[in-house]
Order: C-alpha cells, then sequence, then structure tokens
C-alpha cells in the first residue's frame, strides 16, 4: 500500500526518525542498561518497561521508515476556485443548521479536534474539488449520509506548523 503524501510530510516524518535514532535511542539503552544492573531481571519492572520503552522507539521508527519508502509525493497545488489540500473551508451542516471551519489535510496530520480532517476520510474525499455554493453529500456509509454546503474556501499552504500523528 502506498500513502499519498506530501514532500513536508516526508520531511517531518525524517526529523523525528532522527531525533528517535540520535536522542532517543541512546537515552533508552541507557534505561535499559542501568535498569538491568538491578539485579534479577525476571521481577525487575524497571528493566521490563525501559525495554518495552526502547522497543516502541524502535517500533515507531520502522513505521515512519516504512511510511517513506511506500510514500507516493503528492502536489499541493489545487484551482483558485475549488476546494484542495490544506485549505480552510467553512462548510454549512444543512441537517443540524450548523456551520464549523475544516481544513483539509494529509492523513498524517489529521486531528479532528484542531479541524484538520483527513482528504481520505468521508468529508475530505467529498468535498475536494467542490467551489463555494456547491452542495455536497458526504456518505459515512451505505446507510448513512448527510449535506453539507461549501460556505467559503480560503486557499491554504502545507504548513509545516501542522504536527503529525504519534500514533
Amino acid at each position: 500500500m502506498q500513502d499519498e503524501l506530501t514532500q513536508v510530510d516526508i520531511q517531518k516524518m525524517q526529523e523525528e526518525i532522527n531525533y528517535r535514532k540520535e536522542v532517543l535511542a541512546p537515552q533508552l539503552r541507557a534505561a535499559v542498561k542501568s535498569a538491568k544492573e538491578l539485579g534479577d531481571l525476571s521481577e525487575n519492572d524497571e528493566y521490563h518497561s525501559a525495554k518495552r520503552d526502547m522497543n516502541k522507539n524502535n517500533s515507531r521508527i520502522a513505521y515512519l521508515q516504512s511510511m517513506i519508502n511506500t510514500a507516493v509525493v503528492i502536489s499541493t497545488d489545487s484551482r483558485e476556485d475549488e476546494i484542495g489540500l490544506f485549505d480552510e473551508i467553512e462548510i454549512h451542516y444543512d441537517n443540524d443548521d450548523e456551520t464549523r471551519r475544516i481544513r483539509i489535510v494529509t492523513t498524517l496530520r489529521n486531528d479532528v479536534l484542531k479541524g484538520c480532517i483527513s482528504k481520505e476520510s468521508p468529508l475530505g474525499m467529498a468535498l475536494l474539488g467542490h467551489k463555494v455554493g456547491d452542495t455536497v453529500t458526504i456518505k459515512v456509509n451505505d446507510k448513512i449520509s448527510y449535506p453539507v454546503t461549501v460556505i467559503s474556501i480560503k486557499k491554504g499552504t502545507d504548513d509545516e506548523t501542522l504536527e503529525i500523528s504519534k500514533y
């Protein structure tokens, strides 16, 4: 499977890999060594905890490296009047008479609590390419769908301040 990521996504993942290898890994190895010196490993909670943390770090490095290796780099360009990646949009939920501001982002930088919606989510997929005034049906699954109307589009850029997901 290939992930569609931007050049900034890849850069941020590489920065995290470098931090984990150069800063975190030596600290974790030292913690394992220190805990090992406490004695009997079968009942040494500090040792098991330190090993678990080191393994989590190694797993995260492998996951990020795999994402980079299989990534397809995508452009963030879109037409001025259409919703594109990193644009901030205001939408009106027609059924609830509620308005909300969201930003369409790559899956790696999805953060619903901050209004950053993945381009691969039902909402993100449905909205990409639409214009102000369009009413779009968001299909969650075969039984659930709802309409939203695009109120405004503020063109965005691949914002380096948006953190990548740690999960």
